[in-house]
């Protein structure tokens, strides 16, 4: 895992400890402090800016890529806050002259931003697929592909193309082709694993035709599900499940990411675990080790 300096992780234990002491922090809100801070500053640390000379387009520039990430309303007007009472302490102590995050403004419209579910809603939606009464035929192949979509976050098309081929499961991963033909290996959770292999076990079989190729996840006539299929199925569950956001597909690619941020995870990881590529990553990172993105994955994805 990264590790702050020791000039970041000074300020931000004497930052904690002042929230804590004068501010009376709960041991939640703390935690949650801690968490965006150290994802902010290793943001900054990889882009080797100390603290002293952070401006406020730089502060926008991280937001930038928690929003990209899709990261919920509250989440955003969270870590905005952390940041703005994290400088404004050091312009107390005198450690910096001004406070760059001071005209960084709350999202006001979360509208704008994609729904996102709870763990618990996220649950609920997954246990859907085998709450069918009576049970239906192609059961088996949604759950497998909602569990699919959640532990890994791909996007639509990347879902619908993955071939047999491109799962090595054994080893806990999916390979995806992303936009531009951009491939990446993503972690695959122990839960999506087991009912993938279920899937291909009990059902799949019987689904390939002659002209099947090696699509994951085949229709009635056996060839790969479509868009409009997959989007189906989602809807089809959340009212199952009782969920009442606009939800889609894609709202799991966004939910995978803010579990595993919420949970502390570093935001390169989760970044390169979506396909996302922005000008600083690719500076900054030209490749992370694998058995590191795994580990993040393991460690903070709630089936992980």
């Amino acid at each position: 895992m990264n590790t702050l300096h020791h000039h970041y992780q000074r300020a931000l234990e004497s930052f904690l400890n002042y929230m804590l002491i004068e501010r009376n922090f709960s041991a939640n809100t703390r935690e949650s402090y801690q968490n965006d801070l150290e994802r902010y500053l290793l943001f900054m640390q990889l882009s080797s800016r100390p603290l002293e000379v952070i401006t406020n387009r730089h502060v926008e520039e991280f937001m930038g890529e928690l929003f990209g990430i899709g990261l919920e309303a509250s989440s955003i007007a969270r870590n905005i806050s952390a940041i703005r009472s994290f400088h404004k302490f050091l312009v107390l102590e005198r450690a910096l002259s001004t406070n760059p995050a001071e005209n960084i403004h709350q999202p006001k419209k979360a509208q704008y931003l994609p729904s996102v579910l709870t763990v618990d809603e996220t649950m609920r939606l997954l246990a859907a697929p085998q709450s069918v009464n009576p049970p239906g035929k192609y059961d088996l192949r949604d759950k497998a592909a909602l569990e699919l979509l959640y532990a890994t976050g791909v996007r639509v098309s990347e879902l619908i193309n993955i071939r047999q081929q491109n799962l090595y499961l054994d080893a806990g991963f999916v390979r995806i082709f992303g936009k531009g033909s951009k491939e990446r290996l993503v972690p695959v959770g122990s839960s999506a694993i087991g009912w993938v292999r279920q899937y291909q076990r009990e059902l799949r079989l019987s689904l390939v035709q002659r002209n099947s190729d090696d699509y994951l996840f085949l229709n009635a006539r056996g060839m790969k599900i479509s868009r409009m299929a997959l989007f189906t199925m989602v809807q089809k569950y959340a009212v199952l499940a009782g969920i009442e956001k606009n939800i889609s597909p894609h709202t799991f690619r966004h939910t995978f990411a803010t579990h595993l941020l919420e949970g502390g995870a570093d935001l390169r990881a989760v970044q390169e675990m979506l396909g996302h590529r922005s000008i600083v990553t690719t500076q900054i990172y030209t490749h992370i080790d694998r058995s590191f993105i795994k580990e993040v994955h393991k460690t903070f994805h709630p089936r992980g």
